[in-house]
């Protein structure tokens, strides 16, 4: 009887060890999918290197961050929907992004396509700095 009891108590508690090895595994794989995600935020590159290829976009008025992200996955500008819509709610422009048609490029990080979607174009600052007049 003595034996059973023993036998029970160390299956018992090697369950338990293997419950806890199992929650601290998935803790380690779930903080380096979360901080790999997190730190895609941030430092996302382009699709594409230069030059890329132009990808013509047309924004609606009533399209969320969402729906966004999921045209620009479709159409091959970035990588992740989901990591596109962290990056425009995040951003400075996210109640910015103006209803139009846009040119975009796949060696255009999401940074620089939510400037141009938000009507602060690149080109504009450029030839600002480079002529010292404004549009």
């Amino acid at each position: 009887m003595n034996v059973n009891k023993a036998l029970i108590a160390f299956i018992k508690a090697g369950i338990a060890v293997i419950f806890i090895l199992l929650i601290i595994y998935m803790a380690m794989h779930f903080s380096g999918v979360g901080f790999d995600f997190g730190y895609r935020i941030f430092t996302e590159s382009a699709v594409d290197k230069a030059p890329g290829t132009d990808v013509v976009v047309q924004i609606k008025g009533d399209m969320s961050a969402a729906e966004i992200g999921e045209m620009l996955q479709e159409k091959g500008l970035v990588r992740d929907a989901k990591l596109f819509e962290l990056q425009l709610k995040l951003s400075a422009y996210s109640k910015k992004v103006k209803a139009g048609m846009y040119t975009l490029n796949t060696s255009q990080t999401a940074k620089d396509m939510i400037v141009i979607m938000s009507g602060d174009t690149v080109e504009s600052t450029e030839e600002t700095q480079t002529t010292g007049e404004s549009k």
